[in-house]
């Protein structure tokens, strides 16, 4: 199955929305991702970011070298917004303000890779905002925003709240992890600068759960 969810493209943009349980970039052993898929269709499209194999949701692709570049760039620069919709496990109490932070430096756990884990002497900086959307049962709907963009922040810094994201495999207990069949993460809402001419370009994919 090589069908890409194709939101926008043109000369110099693409933006896919990826499926959970599919790869973003090739894996070691796995060819098969949505950049592959996307490359059958649009030969110069390079990639820019990426999304955990568990998270669905927007990616943006440059096409050409120029572009990814100018991607690149805006996204180091934080001058990329993005905002994700997650359920977590418990009830999580909005902060006094609505949004909340999560400050706490992460780095690789190096004999449990991939986990991440949180280390404040060789961890790098890493900070979510958080706002609570709604309850259920023994569960809180969330929209997370990455100020920096970690691998795992979102998950690690959930569960270093003591509310992991359902259907977590890496950083949820088994009774969170049993939950839900995928990972309740999905990147929502992403803005960015046209890599040609930096006009802010805005996509939005509602949540699938």
């Amino acid at each position: 199955m090589d069908a890409i969810s194709l939101l926008f493209a043109d000369e110099f943009l693409l933006v896919l929305d990826k499926p959970a349980g599919l790869l973003a970039v090739p894996g070691r052993t796995e060819p098969d991702c949505l950049a592959a898929r996307a490359q059958k269709q649009f030969p110069d499209a390079l990639t820019v970011h990426r999304l955990d194999m568990a998270t669905s949701g927007l990616i943006a692709m440059g096409r050409g070298a120029d572009a990814q570049r100018a991607l690149s760039m805006a996204f180091a620069e934080r001058r990329v917004h993005k905002r994700y919709v997650a359920v977590v496990a418990g009830h999580l109490q909005p902060p006094d303000g609505g949004v909340g932070e999560v400050n706490l430096p992460l780095r690789c756990d190096w004999p449990n890779r991939p986990r991440q884990m949180v280390d404040p002497v060789q961890g790098k900086p890493s900070l979510t905002r958080w706002r609570v959307l709604g309850h259920g049962a023994d569960a809180t709907r969330v929209e997370l925003e990455p100020v920096t963009g970690r691998s795992h922040q979102l998950r690690v810094h959930m569960a270093s709240l003591g509310h992991p994201i359902v259907g977590d495999e890496l950083y949820a207990p088994p009774d969170v992890l049993a939950r839900s069949p995928r990972l309740l993460l999905h990147a929502a809402e992403l803005a960015l600068p046209h890599p040609r001419d930096g006009t802010v370009m805005r996509f939005e994919s509602p949540a699938p759960f």
